[in-house]
């Protein structure tokens, strides 16, 4: 094979990736249900040169996501300056479901397929994690101090609440819409939030 021939290889194999990930991105932003077969017809390529590109669905999602989500600064942008933990998670909670529900295609697939193996749970990214830790960040001296359990309870309970399962229960199984199921969630991300406030107030031994 000629050194021009190897380049065109190459360069082909590059855009047969990159019309993969396209693809997949196009998709990701509907409610459809996102499979391999969709993602290689949309990109017009057979299901099989997919597979070659991606060993399985979950690793060209997390690709075609990948630099779409915000980080937690970017997330609680509008409360930055804000010391009100309760407010800081309403923000982040409504900031993160929003992109869920713009991602949706890809946010199912990726549970689809960490409920059928959980031991593969790592194959999702975990970005509620980040969005609570930096919204609690004002909590760290007062209740993370005084009473550290406590603390991390409060991020546990927040985990359930701040997340793409809630975010789809309310929406597939209560029928709201997706406006009233994130202000769902923001409520009750900031009633829990609010609860463990005022904790702070409390002595240990209380």
């Amino acid at each position: 094979m000629t050194a021009d021939a190897a380049t065109g290889r190459v360069n082909q194999k590059r855009r047969t990736r990159a019309a993969i990930v396209a693809a997949a991105r196009d998709l990701i932003t509907g409610s459809a249900e996102v499979t391999m077969p969709a993602v290689a017809q949309a990109a017009l390529v057979s299901e099989a040169t997919a597979y070659r590109y991606f060993p399985d669905l979950v690793s060209l999602l997390r690709e075609a996501v990948d630099g779409t989500w915000p980080s937690p600064e970017q997330a609680l942008a509008s409360a930055e300056d804000s010391a009100d933990a309760v407010e800081r998670i309403g923000v982040g909670t409504d900031r993160l479901l929003r992109h869920v529900q713009a991602y949706q295609g890809a946010v199912r697939a990726m549970i689809a397929a960490s409920v059928v193996a959980p031991r593969a749970a790592e194959i999702r990214p975990g970005y509620r994690f980040g969005i609570i830790d930096h919204a609690l960040a004002p909590l760290e001296g007062s209740l993370g101090r005084q009473r550290p359990d406590a603390f991390r309870r409060l991020k546990q309970d927040l985990a359930l609440v701040v997340s793409a399962e809630a975010l789809f229960t309310l929406t597939d199984l209560c029928k709201l819409s997706p406006d009233e199921a994130i202000a769902s969630a923001v409520r009750c991300a900031r009633t829990i939030t609010a609860a463990a406030v005022s904790t702070c107030s409390e002595s240990p031994g209380t």
